[in-house]
């Protein structure tokens, strides 16, 4: 018998060890790349694992990956975001995959203030963008990365000036006398500076919208919170890695004010100078520009860095527009004391020269006669001496304008975990910011140098912030409970100078505005004409002490509450402190009614106050000028306000998160704010106060929206995936109270319409009113008639008689819209990746200063300006008045960004790891009936000018809707580009 069972476990032997073989002999092995559904780029980290085993391996840092398997073996990618995807390997030796995002994945950890939570944590609300998401092309400002992305979040540069910063909104209006742009913090560093982080550098973008989740900045915060982390060095590739970045754009006129022809002119009885010049295409170009972007990576298990530099040459479309930048970018991350101290290094340096050319020059190219020369014969530039007109290629080719800035900024971060459970960190950061600008007009330039003999202007300023930051968190798993404290300490300061300069009456042009020292006005007796002022600030602080907490119970109820006191040196001594608390409650309802279909159903609500500071210093302190007129004076220029204090916004947030199906997943949020104690300048009693004006509170703002994001996940075709999302947000701001009961501003100007105002703001009613009279025809003498609203015989509508209870005026439109619009299309094809974004606003007006001064056809006045040809002109009209026929409505809807991507396969272990080309259209087409050259809202006033005058530069947030005629004009951009890693 022991000799049967020896021979059977033999045998067994035998065919276990050729069962092996065979099993063996039939491994291979197999490669792959797993990519994103969203854009068809790599993932790296993703975990590829022989179903059912330990064999398993991760991708690389492009999603490439090799794993030896048997036939039989089924796969299973998996990766945090993503829905888990199996994969039989059968005969394959390559195996693709493309990971959809899992819309139901609640783990996803979200940068809020002074830390992170998972997704499903948060009770307010909070937009989290990643690089994937950002708008595309030939972006140079970190918020046009945002444009029509977050619900809410209102971004625009209108016509697309290189050298202009956006006008950002975060739920309408949220202050009139303060800062009214949300705060940027960059890798937690308060308010440092956007334009030190080239948009390359940027891994993601999380905005804080409502009160609740502000409040734990404070002062700062009452506009919104937008937080920016960059990247980050990485170990995924086991060294270093190389990225590179780069495109060639090049921009085209996309709209502009279409202008009577040299023969229409003529028809129309101008006077004919014996050419034909289209200025328009004389002070515009093609504007190619071009961007290069490196990156090297790398590091180990205890140590990471990432070095980036980032070279800029943009070119707008009017000649002279653009500017020259090169930033470079470092931060390193070192981990010690096995993992429990963590050091984060950042620092950024960015050199910018400008040429900010003249938006005069297109105004200019409107409005001049098409019959006339860019020369005399003898080479002189042609310049007729009339008023507000000049030669707008004698102004680009006379004048410079110009500028440089320098930003230099780091921070030092140190977390260490004293024990499970609490870690401690300090943070300690600085900002310098020069800027160095100069303009120069020519002894022969009419436009603002002929006059005065040559006139230079020169501008500086100094600009530093330093920021230093304690806090600890604790965390703690108590039954059903876990609980999260952080308190901390903030101290902020910044300190700012400048200087301003302007002379005229120089020998010479050649040096421009290098020869101050040759200026005869510095002569006795035209010391009047110079014109030189300087400022510096107190060093202005700002002290805070914080805390938060955060609790979830039964992994389904959510609720945060924090608290911030803070002191401000800019306020009266009785007021220097405020307190800034908020509070949140969420539920995920779908634990508990476990609704079939329905992936995520979480209800929500957050309550919380923010504040504002005013921009100037020293407004609770007696302000003095000194004048040299008159042999020289002291006068009181404003009085101190001792009892100066916070501007205050509460905010009340409720909102849903839902899900349905694994695929279809949503946001709504409603909001009310109410914000009160603007700082706003006023006239006084001259009995009380002597220099009759000083700083006070004064003020009520209330505005109601609501916000709605969908988005799906995704439609399969085959092979083709699409995945659409879009965004909505309306809101309505009424002015509760203010300084006067009713107001008229934004005036018109010249020439012919000097007190002419278009913005009512009156007490009680919504803000963004366009007021004026109603056009009902037209004169026999060519004079525009007006309406009788009232109805009471006599039409009352002469300029001044704008707030007459008994006048003939109404309400005429209103400058902000009802509703924004964001839609994005993204869609892959194996390799091809397109996404298509589309943009609209509706409901607002704009009063088209163009048509309003230059579309009447006077022929007695057609010798000074062309004419503005639009379908809205009435014919017979003669006089030029404002009225309700030049204020349209500019709804629109446009192809805002289009880019079309090819992933190059690249073979595995090949040097480059991956290869993609891109084409991208920029602006590309846009529906509206507006007949200007852009539709897009205008947000805020700088005021008219005019006979080469200067543009204000202090906006007028209560007077949107006004679009002048210094703006740049519209361009469509093309861009061609490709990233490269190594």
């Amino acid at each position: 018998m022991s000799k049967f069972y020896l021979s059977l476990s033999r045998y067994l032997t035998v065919l276990l060890m050729l069962a092996t073989t065979m099993a063996w002999s039939q491994s291979r092995t197999v490669t792959g790349k797993v990519t994103s559904s969203d854009d068809g780029t790599g993932l790296p980290g993703v975990n590829v694992i022989e179903k059912g085993t330990n064999n398993g391996t991760a991708t690389d840092a492009d999603g490439n990956f090799s794993l030896s398997v048997p036939s039989t073996a089924t796969l299973v990618f998996s990766f945090v975001g993503y829905e888990t995807q199996e994969m039989a390997v059968g005969t394959q030796t390559t195996v693709n995959v493309s990971l959809s995002s899992d819309v139901t994945s609640l783990s996803e950890v979200v940068v809020v203030g002074y830390g992170s939570q998972e997704k499903k944590e948060i009770t307010s609300s909070v937009v989290a963008l990643s690089e994937k998401e950002f708008n595309r092309g030939n972006i140079n400002d970190p918020t046009q990365l945002l444009q029509g992305k977050v619900p809410g979040l209102s971004v625009y540069n209108r016509g697309g000036d290189p050298n202009s910063n956006s006008t950002i909104r975060l739920r309408g209006i949220s202050t009139v006398g303060a800062n009214t742009s949300p705060l940027v913090v960059i890798d937690g560093v308060i308010g440092a500076s956007l334009d030190n982080v080239d948009p390359n550098d940027i891994e993601s973008i999380n905005v804080l919208k409502d009160g609740s989740a502000a409040a734990i900045y404070g002062s700062r915060g009452s506009s919104g919170v937008i937080l920016v982390t960059t990247k980050r060095g990485s170990t995924r590739n086991g060294g270093l890695s190389t990225n590179y970045n780069g495109y060639i754009s090049a921009a085209t006129i996309a709209r502009q004010q279409p202008l009577m022809s040299r023969s229409e002119y003529l028809a129309a009885g101008g006077n004919d100078l014996g050419s034909e010049t289209d200025w328009v295409d004389e002070v515009t170009r093609t504007g190619i520009s071009h961007v290069h972007n490196l990156a090297i990576s790398g590091g180990n298990q205890q140590t990471t860095f990432r070095l980036s530099t980032n070279f800029r040459d943009i070119n707008g479309i009017l000649e002279k527009s653009g500017f020259d930048q090169i930033n470079g970018r470092a931060n390193l991350t070192h981990s010690a004391l096995n993992d429990k101290l963590r050091f984060d290094f950042n620092m950024a340096l960015t050199n910018r020269k400008s040429n900010y050319s003249f938006n005069e020059a297109l105004r200019y190219a409107v409005l001049y006669n098409p019959t006339a020369p860019i020369r005399f014969d003898n080479g002189n530039y042609y310049q007729a001496i009339l008023f507000d007109n000049f030669n707008p290629v004698a102004i680009l080719d006379q004048n410079i304008n110009e500028g440089k800035r320098k930003t230099l900024n780091y921070n030092a971060k140190i977390d260490y975990q004293l024990f499970e459970g609490l870690t401690l960190t300090a943070n300690y950061g600085q900002q310098y910011e020069n800027t160095l600008n100069g303009e120069y007009y020519s002894r022969a330039s009419l436009f603002r140098g002929l006059n005065r003999g040559g006139l230079a202007r020169r501008y500086t300023s100094d600009r530093s912030f330093t920021l230093f930051e304690a806090y600890g968190t604790y965390s703690k798993l108590l039954g059903k409970v876990n609980l999260d404290l952080s308190a901390g300490y903030s101290f902020q300061e910044d300190n700012f100078e400048d200087l301003f300069l302007e002379l005229g009456d120089f020998p010479s042009d050649i040096l421009g505005y290098n020869m101050l020292e040759a200026s005869g006005d510095r002569l006795s007796g035209l010391a009047s004409r110079v014109n030189i002022s300087s400022n510096a600030s107190p060093a202005n602080r700002i002290i805070a002490g914080f805390g938060r907490v955060n609790l979830t119970f039964d992994n389904a109820i959510f609720f945060n509450a924090s608290v911030r006191r803070e002191g401000s040196t800019k306020l009266g001594e009785d007021n220097q402190w405020g307190i800034f608390p908020a509070a949140g409650l969420g539920v995920d309802l779908n634990r508990y009614l476990s609704i079939n279909n329905v992936d995520v159903l979480k209800f929500r609500v957050g309550y919380g106050v923010t504040g504002s500071l005013p921009n100037e210093s020293g407004l609770s302190q007696d302000l003095y000028e000194y004048s040299l007129q008159g042999g020289g004076g002291v006068t009181l220029r404003r009085d101190a306000n001792k009892d100066l204090k916070w501007e205050q916004k509460s905010e009340i947030n409720v909102g849903v998160d839902f899900g349905l199906g694994g695929k279809f997943s949503g946001a709504i949020d409603v909001y009310t704010r109410d914000i009160k104690d603007f700082i706003l300048e006023r006239q006084v009693p001259v009995t009380e106060y002597p220099s009759g004006r000083r700083f006070e509170n004064a003020g009520a703002l209330k505005t109601n929206g609501a916000e709605l994001s969908l988005a799906y996940n995704s439609f399969k075709f085959g092979e083709l995936s699409w995945q659409p999302g879009i965004v909505l947000s309306t809101y309505k701001t009424t002015l509760e109270e203010f300084i006067i009961d009713e107001q008229m501003m934004a005036e018109l100007g010249a020439p012919g319409q000097n007190g002419t105002f278009m913005i009512r703001v009156a007490e009680g009613e919504e803000i963004g009113q366009i007021w004026g009279p109603v056009f009902s025809g037209v004169e026999g003498n060519g004079a525009p008639r007006f309406a009788d609203i009232n109805g009471d015989g006599q039409v009352i509508s002469a300029p001044a008689e704008a707030l007459n209870p008994n006048g003939d005026f109404k309400q005429l439109g209103n400058g902000l819209p009802t509703m924004e619009l964001g839609w994005t299309n993204q869609l892959t094809f194996k390799n091809w990746d397109l996404n298509a974004f589309f943009r609209g606003a509706f409901g607002h007006s704009l009063v088209n200063n163009f048509r309003a001064f230059y579309e009447p056809i006077d022929p007695g006045a057609i010798n000074s300006y062309n004419r503005v040809l639009t379908d809205k002109a009435v014919a017979g009209l003669t006089s030029a008045q404002y009225s309700s026929l030049y204020v349209e409505k500019a709804d629109f809807f446009k192809l805002d960004n289009i880019t079309l991507g090819y992933n190059v396969k690249t073979a595995s272990g090949a040097a480059v790891k991956s290869f993609r080309v891109y084409a991208n259209v920029q602006n590309a087409f846009v529906i509206t009936k507006y007949t200007g050259i852009d539709p897009e809202p205008v947000l805020q006033d700088f005021g008219g000018s005019d006979n080469g005058g200067f543009v204000g530069t202090t906006p007028n947030v209560l007077a949107p809707g006004i679009d002048r005629r210094n703006n740049y004009f519209t361009a469509t951009t093309f861009t061609f580009g490709v990233n490269i890693g190594l």
